[in-house]
């Protein structure tokens, strides 16, 4: 993954975070696992390298960790 990618890729979850933190309505289980499903997206896009598949798999596990989390 090049750097424009990378950046890219980088601002799009930092949008996305800045987003949820402005939803007063949302629950805070439902915003754990929007934030779980972004970090774990971008971690998995970074360990694999940008592959699609990666992306889906951290996007799944981290949502699933982050609605699980205060449990």
């Amino acid at each position: 993954m090049n750097i424009t990618q990378r950046f890219t890729l980088s601002a799009l979850v930092v949008a996305l975070l800045a987003s949820l933190a402005g939803c007063p309505t949302m629950s805070t289980q439902g915003r754990d696992t929007a934030i779980g499903a972004g970090v774990g997206a971008v971690g998995g896009a970074v360990l694999t390298g940008g592959s699609t598949a990666g992306t889906l798999g951290g996007a799944a596990i981290g949502g699933i960790v982050g609605h699980e989390l205060k449990k």
